[in-house]
């Protein structure tokens, strides 16, 4: 069996790697362990200069396992036609209608989804248009941000289940389908463990999602927020986190496990256009 020539370059920060010199559209089995492996260690994986098109996207993301469909957009637009795994990421409004989510604002803090039981376990994104400026996209650690807990802050929340709020996206809007509920306590979500085992590593990671809305069950609301701001004071600290600048024909797959991501707002006037896919979670967050 062939040796793989997969090349890992560590970003040099808390997280993130990059593969160069590979084509996403012909990838051995040798090489493709090589990138899981890199995958698991590295957290979020950048390929450069690639050229693929949906059914070349949805091809190499199967390899990680079953795919979800699209969520859908808050326009109430589910899915690229005849892909329904694609999600559009644009800002870019064609006859009067947005063809993608999150326009060009800020998108905060998040973790794809966890607002399902069933979250995915990975993200891959490819940048079919960028802006000159702007749009960057930031990543976390969140190994790294749980292993920064002082020890009385992890007894406090072992144990402690979190609301994942289910109103509101990442780019502030309210989800198609959804009443939009501003308190935390009562608002539509699912509870996962605040610290989770990753199912492969088997290493302990903080669990959140996004910031707005998010509650830990059974706590009052006032000591719930108290709690979070303190858990999120460590989550994005400059040290758990690495930025990316987009370049036309980037792939970049993450660890949904494990990492949570942003995005900078950039200029509403000029296009971006990224397509997503996303791996099924082949189990529940547990702890």
């Amino acid at each position: 069996m062939a040796a793989s020539t997969v090349n890992v370059v560590p970003t040099g920060k808390a997280l993130g790697a990059e593969i160069p010199d590979v084509d996403l559209k012909r990838i051995s089995d040798q090489d493709f362990a090589a990138i899981h492996r890199a995958w698991l260690d590295h957290l979020v994986i950048l390929f450069r200069g690639q050229q693929l098109t949906d059914e070349d996207l949805i091809a190499f993301s199967r390899r990680f396992g079953d795919l979800d469909w699209a969520p859908v957009q808050e326009t109430g637009r589910r899915f690229v036609t005849g892909h329904p795994e694609i999600y559009v990421v644009s800002n870019v409004i064609e006859n009067g209608v947005p063809i993608g989510s999150l326009g060009a604002g800020e998108a905060v803090w998040h973790t794809d989804m966890s607002y399902l039981e069933d979250p995915p376990k990975a993200s891959i994104l490819h940048a079919l248009e960028v802006p000159a400026q702007g749009g960057k996209t930031f990543f976390s650690n969140m190994y790294r941000a749980y292993e920064l807990l002082p020890d009385a802050l992890k007894q406090r929340i072992a144990g402690l289940q979190l609301k994942h709020d289910g109103t509101y996206n990442s780019g502030g809007y309210v989800r198609q389908g959804v009443i939009a509920v501003d308190d935390p306590v009562t608002s539509p979500g699912v509870y996962h463990p605040l610290v989770c085992t990753h199912p492969e590593t088997a290493r302990r990671v903080l669990y959140l999602g996004r910031r707005r809305n998010a509650y830990v069950g059974g706590l009052p609301l006032a000591e719930s927020e108290a709690l979070l701001d303190e858990l999120w004071s460590f989550a994005a600290r400059d040290e758990v986190v690495w930025g990316h600048d987009w370049q036309v024909g980037d792939v970049v797959l993450w660890d949904n496990r494990c990492a949570m991501h942003r995005r900078d707002p950039f200029d509403a006037d000029s296009r971006r256009i990224l397509h997503r896919t996303q791996i099924k979670g082949e189990t529940r967050p547990t702890s």
